[in-house]
């Protein structure tokens, strides 16, 4: 659904509690004991119609004698009474339910589904929201709201954690607690028959007492919403994922080499990689995350600086970090001088920073000092072992008062057990991330990197095309529709080539032949030596079969290859129907990288794209990276950049650098074709030859089946609505391309920001500064068209120069939507503001949105006008100079 009515579970002003129990270690007993110790300031109603009293409290029989109406109700009573509870709390108005009772859906029986949709369709009319069942309960400490039955209660901070399973909710809490670390809200979500993953990230996205989601996935109930939300979340505050099951099947039936390397597991991983969520693998791993992320302080690079006064510890960490792709820091002459100054002449002079094992607490100090004052450093990593020289406790609390006032992380590891107790609880108190080892504490600045360079990465700007292409999508709907109506699973070799063509993607010259003897002639047409391949819908890898002959000089070659052919594999294949031959140019290109690329659809997540080093033991091998689609180049480029063939593609020895770009840029296409044919199963181009002089796809394979989804329902990420683009002609502006906005504007984009005035920034962006950033052009370009539109408009004699753009950003609900304006100035007063502003209530229109507001600077009269001629009304808000246009859509005729 949304984020409607959350608040009146996370933020209820009354609670009661149905199935409340005065029986030892019941649910019932231990969640009402919670309530009331939890520091919830509101009523708190038990329900239990066997009872007068229960904790001194006074009990009511049911949810109709209750004296007021609860903003939640916490459930746990049978299964069976659940749906006539939500009902009734319903009619009363209460908004929020936390159902505890297990027993539905997660049995998977007839009779725990019929439940489940029971309480749902009590529920939703009233748009009541439900978390569960089957769930611990809820923790939120803004609130003092502790409806769990969990074994103690949260101490306030600003992380949320989400979890399907309460025994890995009250095992972090029981973690944490231990070390001092708050939360806003803990929830396990159970069955999520309701809010989801998706509605509690855009919950806790623009929550003020969060500032870090921690998710424990089990699976993912709706996944375009959950993309959509994490995506949104993931840019404003760290997201952190520890998903279970890694190891399920993946398709047991896998037919194509992509189908075969596509897992579900390895989908999750590309699913949080786009979403720029930091994914770890076990409870260990989300400790520290969880350690370094809620207490590391500004991060702006990927290097380490090692402090220690121990060497073999020094030693190891260097080891951990290298092992994990991190950096140390390289130290220039000045740092250097600087601790040559202040250490004994025995110290290391080198990252690590060995300050020798007799340091006392003031050596940390001076070192600590002099290395988070230099220039270089961005982060710094304290150690300490324990020695009968010099205090730990001391040295602690020396680190502790130096790194106060740093601007950057300061990790510390203080080694050993009763040594370190004290030196931990003063971190712990400093709000300094600890950890029990070097190798621990390298994880926990890892974190820091991967999660940066995942913000990075969903804010880099796209670079245009370098080669624009267009694709003949009818004409390729029109080849799988043959086939699929012929009875065919596989497109033929022929279709596969004429499929690929209409999306510019390279392939060899290539024909069927019905007989040797038609090979042969073929063959000849093409003056070169050709390869030769069985034609037989039932045979998919031909290799396996003796099907396939490579390098044959001329026609007597081919002709003789072909009549070998039909009898090895009439021999290896005796039931597949065989109708003729496959010839294709062969391609010559010594030195070429054998690449795959490829496509198969995901149980959950519909299509997703391969890539990575191809050839006939490309399983073997399993260099290869996932992502979904769509991919714009710099996508692509990632994508690329993931697997281990990439080094060898910048060239190396006598092998020159490939050409990458054309090799992104043929990702890009292939993602096109899985956006716009749906009833494309799997697709594998292998190999996928690569070198300096270009990329083609010397083999292909192509499986169809019909989808019961169109073209963007199946996929996880909306792409590119091109069905929005339109063209208009407008008075002496001519003929105007309207379209919604690209990741490859971002140049654009800047270009014509750059162009307005700083007094123009302040009427349109409410700020003087001159032009936008890297990031402002990204979050203005890669937009999530389930959440956002922006519409530009370009003139079609100069298609690179932008006349004007407009936007709208809507809330999870669909509800609402703010919008903004900007034109050239030197275009005002020609119509292209209103042509733009119309273009945008349209489109909200037909989405559904019912309120479109913005911001407006007072003095902006020719704004404020036409805002007026549209239909929008005009009125003050809290800030000085500044009015809101509102526009609200009409009520629809019943």
């Amino acid at each position: 659904m949304s984020i409607r009515n959350l608040d009146a579970i996370f933020r209820p002003r009354s609670v009661a509690l149905i199935g409340a129990s005065d029986r030892p270690c019941s649910a019932g007993l231990v969640t009402l004991q919670n309530l009331l110790a939890g520091g919830f300031q509101g009523p708190i109603a038990p329900v239990n119609p066997k009872h007068k009293i229960i904790a001194g409290r006074p009990v009511y029989p049911d949810v109709q004698s209750l004296p007021f109406t609860p903003d939640l109700a916490v459930i746990c009573t049978p299964p069976r009474t659940v749906p006539q509870l939500i009902s009734d709390l319903a009619a009363r108005g209460t908004k929020g339910a936390v159902v505890i009772t297990a027993g539905f859906g997660e049995l998977g029986s007839d009779e725990g589904h019929r439940l489940q949709q029971a309480i749902l369709a009590a529920a939703q009319p009233h748009l009541l929201r439900i978390i569960g069942p089957n769930c611990l309960g809820v923790l939120s400490t803004p609130a003092g709201l502790n409806a769990s039955f969990a074994p103690g209660s949260a101490k306030k901070g600003g992380i949320a954690l989400i979890a399907q399973s309460g025994a890995m909710l009250t095992t972090v809490l029981d973690w944490a607690n231990a070390r001092s670390i708050g939360f806003s809200y803990l929830a396990s979500l159970g069955d999520m028959a309701d809010v989801d993953f998706g509605d509690m990230l855009d919950y806790l996205a623009t929550d003020p007492a969060t500032s870090a989601i921690l998710l424990y996935i089990e699976a993912v109930t709706h996944p375009r919403k959950f993309i959509s939300a994490a995506r949104a979340a993931a840019r404003m505050k760290p997201v952190i994922a520890i998903k279970a099951g890694r190891h399920q099947a993946a398709a047991k039936a896998a037919t194509s080499h992509t189908g075969a390397l596509a897992g579900s597991d390895a989908v999750y991983a590309a699913v949080f990689r786009r979403t720029g969520i930091l994914r770890v693998q076990d409870l260990d791993e989300l400790f520290d995350a969880v350690e370094t992320l809620a207490r590391a302080r500004n991060f702006s690079g990927d290097d380490l600086v090692i402090l220690t006064n121990g060497g073999g510890p020094g030693v190891l960490a260097t080891d951990a970090l290298l092992d994990c792709g991190g950096r140390l820091t390289d130290l220039s002459a000045q740092t250097i001088a600087k601790l040559d100054a202040a250490l004994p002449p025995t110290w290391s002079h080198g990252n690590p920073v060995d300050i020798i094992g007799d340091a006392p607490p003031a050596r940390y100090c001076d070192a600590l000092g002099i290395l988070l004052a230099a220039s270089e450093t961005n982060a710094v990593l304290v150690i300490n072992c324990p020695t009968a020289i010099a205090s730990s406790a001391d040295a602690a609390i020396a680190v502790t008062r130096v790194a106060s006032s740093a601007t950057q992380p300061v990790l510390t590891n203080w080694l050993g057990t009763q040594s370190a107790v004290t030196a931990r609880a003063a971190f712990d108190q400093a709000g300094l991330p600890n950890y029990d080892t070097p190798t621990a504490a390298i994880r926990g600045f890892m974190h820091l990197v991967r999660y940066h360079k995942g913000q990075r990465a969903i804010l880099e700007t796209t670079p245009s095309l370098a080669t624009e292409f267009t694709s003949d999508e009818s004409s390729a709907r029109q080849i799988v529709a043959r086939a699929l109506t012929a009875g065919e699973s596989w497109l033929n070799a022929a279709d596969v080539g004429a499929v690929l063509r209409c999306y510019g993607i390279a392939v060899p010259r290539a024909g069927v032949a019905a007989n040797p003897e038609e090979a042969a002639r073929l063959a000849e047409t093409y003056g070169a030596p050709v390869a030769l391949k069985i034609y037989s819908p039932d045979i998919t890898h031909k290799s396996d079969v003796g099907g396939v002959a490579l390098d044959l000089k001329d026609a007597d070659a081919v002709r003789n290859a072909a009549e070998a052919m039909l009898r090895r594999v009439a021999a290896a294949a005796p039931a597949a129907r065989l109708q003729g031959f496959f010839v294709q140019e062969m391609i010559r290109r010594p030195g070429a990288y054998e690449l795959i690329a490829g496509m198969s659809v995901d149980r959950q997540f519909g299509p997703v794209l391969l890539f990575g080093h191809g050839g006939t033991a490309a399983e073997i091998i399993a260099d290869r990276a996932l992502a979904l689609p769509p991919l714009n180049l710099t996508l692509a480029q990632d994508l690329m950049g993931q697997t281990r063939i990439f080094r060898q593609l910048q060239g190396y020895r006598d092998r020159p650098r490939a050409a990458l770009e054309d090799i992104a840029l043929t990702l890009v296409k292939l993602s096109q074709l899985v956006c716009d044919l749906e009833n494309i199963v799997e697709l594998d181009l292998n190999p996928l030859l690569a070198d300096a002089h270009g990329v083609i796809a010397v083999d292909a394979r192509i499986r169809i089946a019909q989808s019961e989804a169109d073209s963007v329902g199946r996929l996880a990420i909306r792409p590119y609505p091109k069905e929005l683009e339109c063209r208009v002609s407008l008075g002496t502006l001519g003929a105007i391309r309207l379209r919604p906005i690209k990741p490859e504007d971002a140049a654009m984009l800047a270009r014509f920001a750059g162009d307005l005035s700083p007094e123009e920034m302040r009427m349109r962006f409410l700020t003087p500064a001159k032009g936008l950033g890297d990031a402002a052009l990204a979050r203005f370009t890669q937009i999530d068209y389930d959440r956002e539109m922006a519409f530009v408009a370009h003139s079609e004699d100069d298609p690179g120069r932008l006349l004007g753009v407009v936007r709208l950003a809507a809330d999870p609900d669909n509800v609402q939507a703010e919008f903004a304006i900007a034109v050239r100035s030197d275009l005002h007063r020609r119509g292209l503001g209103r042509l733009l502003l119309n273009c945008l209530v349209g489109y909200a229109q037909k989405r559904g949105i019912s309120r479109l507001f913005g911001d407006v600077l007072a003095e902006n009269l020719p704004m404020l006008g036409l805002c007026g001629k549209l239909g929008f009304a005009v009125a003050p808000t809290p800030s000085p100079g500044v009015l809101r246009a509102t526009w609200i859509r009409a009520p629809q005729a019943v």
